[in-house]
């Protein structure tokens, strides 16, 4: 299957992101519905990507040799364990370096919001920094415990893996 510029770095943004939502896709790719984003991946790279068990997007082995860009996530020694590595945008990194660790009480969004504002010379809003945390979640470098209201620490002591900030 031959693809065009346009579908290439499509699957560079699928490789660089994984695993993902069709929500984080649209948002990169600045389309107006996750519905849109599904009809692109089913017409143009269907043989690229696959669902996985938590039917979040990720690229094929084939996909990452292809468009030759570093995985979003690492895999760690264990199978369905912590990734060794992880690569997110800055914001993402500030996060990880920033939140509270595995043995400590997880923070509130607006924590991590405050945190950042103090300590990071960041101004992300909210929905920012809910998604990020959201999506280093699905990283499994960060986990959500439950109390009155969600709150998030680190799933594994930071020097349990490594942090590359992408350029995107």
């Amino acid at each position: 299957m031959t693809l065009s510029d346009e579908a290439r770095e499509r699957l560079a943004d699928i490789v660089e992101l994984q695993p993902t939502k069709n929500g984080e896709l649209q948002e990169r790719w600045g389309m107006e519905s996750g519905s849109e984003v599904h009809s692109f991946l089913e017409s143009e790279l269907k043989e690229y990507y696959f669902r996985d068990d938590n039917s979040l997007i990720r690229a094929t082995a084939e996909a990452a040799e292809l468009v030759d860009v570093e995985p979003g996530v690492t895999a760690g020694d264990e199978p369905g364990g912590t990734p060794s590595a992880v690569r997110v945008p800055a914001l993402q990194a500030a996060i990880l370096d920033r939140l509270a660790g595995p043995d400590e009480d997880g923070q509130s969004v607006v924590s991590v919001l405050r945190t950042l504002r103090e300590n990071a010379g960041l101004d992300p809003d909210v929905d920012e920094v809910r998604d990020a945390l959201q999506s280093l979640r699905r990283k499994d470098v960060v986990e959500v415990v439950y109390t009155t209201v969600p709150t998030f620490r680190l799933a594994v002591a930071r020097d349990e893996f490594e942090v590359t900030v992408n350029d995107s």
